[in-house]
């Protein structure tokens, strides 16, 4: 049996070997974004869509500090407290000191990761995972301006080395897939997450040959576009105050989006659906890791994770897909 995969794994599930870390990592895995801090959040079905993910042989969950200041965290340890399996890998990640979502180059990396913060911020998730140690630390924001910092980079040399965390990993700002070169060309990082899907193909011009070279492994992050490629959303559709969506789908987005995605049912195969689709598409590429949709109940889990069947992605529904690229700016988190 491979390190790291459940002892009652599903026998449809695929693994693939996580950059020069050599993990065999689920090509599915879970985020818990949506877990820990959206609106209409459950706590016991999502810790029955977590159980369920690892009867079907998932093995990456995908948690961060500042998802519900830790309530991700603390879900994902309370099912691994009663769960006979094999460990999953954990990735979580350390929130900006600043409280600055994207990271942007005018902050001062002193006031964003200073070295004192990101050894404490790791001791919380330790303890709030009630883990010895964490597989994935990754910074939850960037700016490749900070790249040469020493501060950075001697706080998670010492991590690793005194055995807190197994390996290093950074969250890459929304369509701003290349602002990371820098970081990986130090050798420190080994792992990327980054926006990935139908709409947000640009992440292979430049990022994913540059992490292919180096061996960094890539997290696919945002597959179904924060909802809009599942095929469920209307332009009716509203969120409650302070939910982050009403940010990112503001209504001329919203509008523009759903125009995108009719262009997209079009090109639809029979019998697939938009999510199956979105992942299929997302698992085509041999740099991809894992990807993570957020996963909040079990017919989720059940029907995302089906995908990772070891079928080749078609050539000529890929090549239908590179028409619906959408090259967008970052304005938003």
């Amino acid at each position: 049996m491979l390190p790291g995969m459940p002892s009652d794994y599903s026998e449809a599930m695929e693994y693939r070997t996580f950059g020069r870390l050599r993990w065999r990592v689920s090509e599915i895995g879970i985020g818990t974004w949506g877990m820990g801090g959206w609106s209409g959040r459950d706590d016991d079905r999502s810790r029955a869509a977590l159980r369920r993910s690892l009867e079907l042989g998932c093995n990456v969950f995908d948690t961060a500090a500042a998802y519900g200041n830790g309530h991700s965290e603390t879900l994902i340890r309370d099912v691994l407290r009663d769960w006979s399996g094999d460990r999953p890998y954990i990735a979580t990640k350390i929130p900006p000191k600043n409280g600055q979502w994207p990271g942007r180059a005018e902050y001062d990396v002193r006031d964003v990761f200073p070295p004192d913060h990101i050894r404490a911020s790791t001791e919380r998730s330790l303890t709030t995972l009630g883990a010895e140690v964490i597989d994935l630390q990754q910074f939850h924001v960037w700016s490749d301006t900070w790249a040469l910092d020493q501060g950075w980079q001697r706080a998670v040399a010492d991590l690793r080395d005194q055995g807190l965390v197994n390996g290093i990993g950074i969250s890459v700002n929304r369509w701003e897939p290349a602002n990371v070169v820098r970081a990986l060309e130090t050798g420190l990082i080994d792992a990327v997450q980054v926006v990935y899907n139908i709409f947000d193909q640009a992440p292979e011009d430049r990022l994913f040959p540059v992490c292919q070279d180096l061996g960094v492994a890539i997290i696919a992050r945002v597959p179904f576009d924060e909802g809009s490629l599942t095929g469920t959303m209307t332009v009716d559709d509203t969120w409650p105050a302070g939910d982050w969506r009403n940010l990112y789908f503001t209504p001329e987005n919203l509008r523009e989006t759903l125009r995108r995605v009719d262009l997209l049912t079009g090109d639809l195969p029979a019998g697939m659906t938009l999510p199956e689709l979105s992942l299929g598409f997302i698992l085509h590429h041999p740099a991809v890791g894992t990807v993570i949709p957020g996963m909040r109940s079990t017919g989720n889990v059940e029907r995302n994770l089906a995908v990772s069947d070891g079928k080749p992605f078609p050539d000529t529904l890929l090549a239908a897909m590179r028409r619906h690229r959408w090259d967008r700016t970052m304005v938003i988190p």
